[in-house]
């Protein structure tokens, strides 16, 4: 308290600065008030559109904090305070640690690009930065992949949110492709009719798209076929292991060889 405002009686001082500390408390009260019924909005907008419940939590605390210190700087504002150098401190300091902070930032901004557009879900199997797993957990700055054979991969959202992926699940069904090699002089006829059966007994194989079949290649050692279906995205594996082993077992049956590599070497005998 200077000497100026000793100066002034209490009449004085409640006639000068009462207003501002009136003015200053309605707009706390109101300001706040404003700042809950933002916050109610925004959460019914994030559970509208199905945003993340981690993404919804981070984000409305973050707007709240926001409004609120603008609320306040406000006040003192009106209360005389000069917040100039104070705002321009904090920005400085801002600056600072967005700089020393920069990697984790990028994550940061991946993370919540990745909890917005959802190019993957919890669950999914994807390839992404050279690594291949279901997805166990999205979190704010990583990823965290949970491979076939047990490992866990943890990768920065910053690339993985800029780079390209490949997600398995994201359709309900998949494609499955073989090529089936039988040997020169085989009945092809007689190896589509075999592996139409095959498919048909497989219900796990979908009616519609219809399986595909045609002579694919006349190669070096075989006559390939070339076959496809569409099985439902769950079933991939197990459909494409299961026809393997099956087509091994019935073209053997059927008299149907599946060639290997080799070559004939002819020998000719010269009278010198």
């Amino acid at each position: 308290m200077n000497a100026e405002m000793l100066s002034f009686s209490p009449e004085q001082l409640l006639l000068q600065y009462g207003p501002r500390i009136a003015a200053a408390i309605v707009i706390v009260v109101a300001g706040l008030w404003l700042v809950k019924m933002i916050k109610g909005v925004t959460l019914k907008a994030f559970e509208k559109g199905d945003v993340d419940p981690t993404l919804k939590s981070f984000l409305t605390s973050l707007i709240s904090i926001t409004l609120k210190l603008l609320v306040y700087i406000t006040a003192l504002t009106m209360l005389g305070v000069e917040m100039t150098s104070f705002i321009a401190i904090l920005g400085a300091a801002g600056l600072a640690v967005g700089l020393a902070l920069s990697g984790t930032l990028q994550n940061f901004a991946g993370g919540v690009m990745i909890l917005l557009f959802k190019p993957f879900k919890a669950g999914d199997f994807i390839d992404a930065q050279g690594h291949a797993g279901t997805v166990k957990e999205i979190q704010i700055f990583v990823t965290v992949l949970k491979t076939p054979d047990n490992k866990t991969i943890i990768i920065p959202n910053g690339p993985l949110s800029t780079g390209s992926l490949t997600n398995f699940s994201k359709e309900a069904t998949r494609r499955v492709e073989w090529t089936f090699g039988i040997a020169y002089g085989d009945d092809v006829d007689k190896a589509y009719a075999v592996l139409n059966r095959l498919i048909a007994e497989d219900d796990r194989i979908l009616k519609e798209p219809e399986p595909f079949m045609a002579l694919a290649e006349l190669a070096d050692s075989s006559v390939n076929i070339k076959v496809r279906v569409w099985v439902s995205a769950s079933d991939f594996w197990g459909v494409f292991f299961s026809m393997n082993e099956n087509v091994y077992k019935t073209f053997d049956k059927e008299g149907l060889s599946i060639p290997f590599p080799q070559h004939d070497v002819h020998l000719y005998t010269t009278n010198d």
